[in-house]
């Protein structure tokens, strides 16, 4: 999930969650792709959270306290440290932006955790964009416990070049890690959209758990063809 000001979906209310309280520095921070950034922060004492969940995040400097937004964790919840994936949108010139330049040593303000995303079961992670982040912190969670059988993450990204974590979730996955690209012919990959025929030739038994986070249109969109090919609605799980 990303800065609520830039790219949360129409009708999410960032007011209804817990406000940034916790003050965590940043112990190292590192663009992982062209524009996404990852953030290395001490861990309050106490914070917990559940894989899949996310905070209020805002820059503890002047004139940004009261600018947060949603993002997701993506460490494991039961490491030292905290880690966030946020997506920097420098054209923008809002939360993201600033993060972007934020450095080590810098402090961050996150709330208490909040989300619906949590593992019900194996099944199929659908992400559009950095919709996968709050798919790394559960599908890393069963790679430590060795549950990650019976489940495919299928990420819907413009090109190969946005692709985040590669690496690491191909060697988690195999051939249960899946790309997409939307804007850009990448011999070996499927250049297109999710769409029905995508989800009949992939998914094949639609009895079983649905994971899907990213813009509401791609959420929406697919929420709607994973029902209409027999998908309960019970088993398909969004952020709300």
């Amino acid at each position: 999930m990303e800065d609520a000001a830039e790219t949360a979906p129409s009708g999410f209310d960032i007011s209804t969650k817990p406000a940034p309280t916790y003050g965590c520095t940043i112990l190292d921070t590192a663009f992982i792709t062209h524009n996404v950034k990852r953030f290395k922060l001490t861990r309050p004492k106490g914070y917990t959270f559940t894989p899949g969940q996310a905070a209020r995040v805002a820059l503890n400097k002047p004139g940004w306290t009261d600018r947060s937004g949603p993002f997701s964790f993506t460490s494991l919840p039961g490491a030292r440290t905290l880690e966030l994936i946020v997506k920097i949108y420098d054209e923008r010139q809002g939360l993201t932006h600033q993060m972007g330049l934020a450095h080590k040593g810098d402090e961050l303000l996150i709330g208490d955790p909040f989300g619906a995303i949590t593992y019900q079961g194996p099944g199929y992670f659908f992400a559009g964009g950095t919709g996968v982040t709050p798919f790394i912190s559960i599908l890393r969670e069963l790679h430590k416990e060795k549950k990650l059988l019976g489940n495919t993450l299928v990420c819907s990204n413009q090109t190969a070049a946005d692709v985040i974590l590669e690496e690491e979730l191909a060697g988690m996955l195999g051939r249960n890690f899946l790309n997409i690209f939307t804007r850009q012919q990448v011999i070996g990959f499927t250049e297109r959209r999710i769409d029905r025929n995508i989800l009949v030739t992939l998914v094949q038994n639609f009895d079983q758990h649905f994971y899907i986070c990213g813009p509401k249109r791609f959420v929406n969109d697919l929420g709607a063809l994973l029902q209409g090919l027999g998908a309960s609605a019970h088993s398909i799980v969004i952020e709300h």
